[in-house]
């Protein structure tokens, strides 16, 4: 077995862990109809000789999160929640900087958190992604080393993020202690890539997660790029949301100043840019993360124009570290209940309910879909099965350049404010 299977099953979610798997270099990841997606040397690729680490590593296959959750968070006061997994304290909080908070997507929770375990040498580095105008589809996974590299990666992305070449250089690099950010499916893949490779697991010392309710293809920005009249070629900044809590998409390039809020433009693309595999992922938290990070878009949080975070710690360490980072003051940290968060994140609901249907679905299909060890995933209804069809008819439509016309008609037409 190699990712080749994971390929033809259509599982691929673009990640890349594959590719830093490898030890012979036979994967490389490209791009086709605006997702990431491995290619594999076969006269290379030692998989008939028994080598599997890239089926191994592979989180698009699924992942046993109640057995790899219980062995790594067994601290004192552990809750367990099926919608979350395993976790010790619940957050809302913000970084003390201003202009960190402000130009982050929230809070700027991750961006100061980093930058001060940078300053206090608990990091070496920290894998990050940020847009680069001289990639071609503009997102760019680094190792930040220092406060300005971890400041130009700040903001969401909402675009297919690799972390391919990422894990060997971790371990070719000459720090001995790292934290990765990724969405939920980045932080299976290198819990995956972790229990094969040791010299990886002794140098990544925090996973840190972002909450995720699906991801998006390169044709998500390349569609708004079209719509908007950006052109990508003059752009001297992009960020999908800056200014403030949920904030704004902002473009500036040497003529002009394109702003507009995140939720008018975003909202109603609704599934047309989501990936299918993206239907079968039940992880809205990133359970396997060490800290997770978020949104918390409910009042009272929601009055606060600037931006407020919901956080979710699952180690003692890591609840330390936010805690010292506190008194320092860095940050604002007030413990919270995790149903106040569960309030905030509508579509962990759908993650956990609707995309366990669909898991189901394909089963009795006869389809491959990703395997987990969790007993709660109900049956789909007629409904589910309708909501599916209707699901994957816009991925068709968005994966579709000449219809995007039709997009632009189907669009949800309600005024988010």
């Amino acid at each position: 077995m190699n990712i080749l299977y994971t390929r033809k099953n259509n599982l691929c979610l673009g990640c890349g862990i594959c590719d830093s798997a490898c030890l012979v270099g036979a994967i490389k990841m490209e791009t086709e109809n605006g997702e990431n997606r491995p290619v594999v040397d076969t006269e290379r690729c030692n998989s008939d000789k028994g080598c599997h680490r890239c089926y191994d590593a592979c989180p698009g296959l699924g992942v046993n999160f109640t057995r790899v959750a219980k062995s790594l968070y067994q601290d004192k006061g552990i809750v367990v929640n099926k919608m979350v997994g395993r976790y010790l304290q619940c957050y809302s909080g913000y970084s003390k900087d201003y202009d960190i908070r402000w130009h982050s997507a929230s809070g700027g929770m991750v961006s100061q958190f980093l930058i001060w375990l940078l300053e206090k040498k608990y990091i070496d580095g920290a894998v990050v992604t940020k847009f680069d105008n001289s990639e071609p589809l503009m997102v760019k996974t680094i190792i930040a080393t220092t406060k300005d590299d971890i400041l130009k990666a700040r903001s969401s992305k909402y675009g297919p993020v690799s972390m391919a070449g990422i894990a060997t250089q971790i371990k070719n690099a000459s720090g001995s202690h790292y934290v990765v950010v990724g969405l939920p499916c980045h932080i299976q893949g290198f819990r995956k890539l972790m229990t094969i490779d040791k010299r990886l697991r002794e140098k990544i010392i925090g996973l840190f997660a972002i909450y995720c309710s699906s991801g998006r293809s390169f044709y998500l920005t390349e569609h708004v790029m079209k719509e908007k009249g950006i052109k990508r070629e003059n752009l001297h900044y992009f960020a999908y949301r800056d200014e403030g809590c949920l904030g704004s998409m902002v473009a500036i390039s040497e003529k002009d100043v394109i702003k507009e809020r995140f939720q008018s433009y975003y909202h109603p693309l609704r599934s047309f840019f989501v990936p299918k595999r993206c239907l079968f992922c039940i992880d809205h938290y990133g359970e396997l993360g060490d800290i997770s990070f978020g949104d918390i878009h409910i009042k009272p949080y929601s009055d606060d124009k600037v931006g407020v975070n919901s956080l979710i710690a699952r180690s003692q360490y890591w609840k330390e570290k936010l805690e010292e980072c506190k008194d320092d003051n860095v940050i604002q940290l007030d413990e919270i209940s995790f149903e106040t968060i569960s309030s905030s994140q509508k579509m962990s609901f759908k993650k956990k309910g609707r995309n366990g249907t669909f898991i189901n679905l394909g089963k009795k299909m006869g389809w491959v879909v990703p395997q987990y060890d969790v007993d709660y995933l109900r049956q789909p209804t007629i409904r589910d099965i309708i909501n599916y069809c209707q699901t994957r008819c816009q991925q068709f439509l968005g994966s579709h350049k000449s219809l995007w016309c039709i997009v632009s008609l189907l669009k949800d037409k309600k005024n988010y404010q």
